[in-house]
């Protein structure tokens, strides 16, 4: 996609079934939720956690927190395919030793998109970011360190797993409005793992 950015086509379908079923298990512990942008603006994304931190959002700005806003404790721990995987999919790009300590798990249903941003808050640029997808296939954008920078749009679909960092780490980058249809693992869903070293 760039330089320090790749796509791994179909990277992660084998594992689908056992990451759908990691995602179960997380948001028993920690439901999916549509948070509240600084702005006042509900998502139209759902999102839960698991690490040791957790992505949020509300009126006092964007951070992680170690514990789950809505019950007090802490994120699920993260599933050992997601370590796995977000290792092997890093050093397949070019960043061996990865290993995240927060996963955001977005769901995204027919209407959902995510406006292009940058990833700024984590403790630490020099880690790459590992973006999983799972479901209905959706269209990547990736653009460059400025907004107005022109904007690659790539289709991804169920298993592709996109991996940036280096000089790409702060690039923009975002996904068009979910189409509807039907995937025979999540119906008319698709879940999106994003995994980085927060803290």
């Amino acid at each position: 996609l760039a330089e320090g950015a790749m796509l791994l086509r179909g990277f992660a379908a084998e594992r689908g079934a056992a990451l759908l079923a990691a995602i179960e298990g997380i948001a028993v512990a920690a439901p999916f939720r549509r948070m509240i942008t600084p702005g006042g603006f509900e998502m139209s994304v759902a999102m839960t956690n698991s690490g040791t931190a957790g992505w949020v959002t509300d009126r006092k700005g964007y951070r992680y927190a170690r514990h789950d806003p809505d019950s007090g404790k802490p994120w699920p721990s993260l599933p050992a395919e997601f370590l796995e995987l977000a290792e092997a999919a890093a050093t397949e790009a070019g960043f061996p030793g990865f290993v995240p300590d927060a996963c955001l798990v977005n769901r995204y249903e027919p209407g959902a998109r995510l406006s292009l941003h940058q990833d700024r808050d984590e403790a630490d640029y020099g880690h790459p970011i590992v973006s999983v997808s799972l479901g209905l296939p959706a269209t990547f954008q990736f653009g460059g360190l400025k907004r107005s920078d022109p904007v690659k749009k790539v289709a991804l679909r169920h298993g592709d797993v996109v991996v940036w960092g280096g000089a790409a780490r702060l690039f923009h980058h975002g996904v068009l409005t979910l189409r509807d249809g039907e995937h025979p693992l999540t119906g008319h869903r698709r879940f999106n793992l994003t995994m980085r070293k927060a803290l």
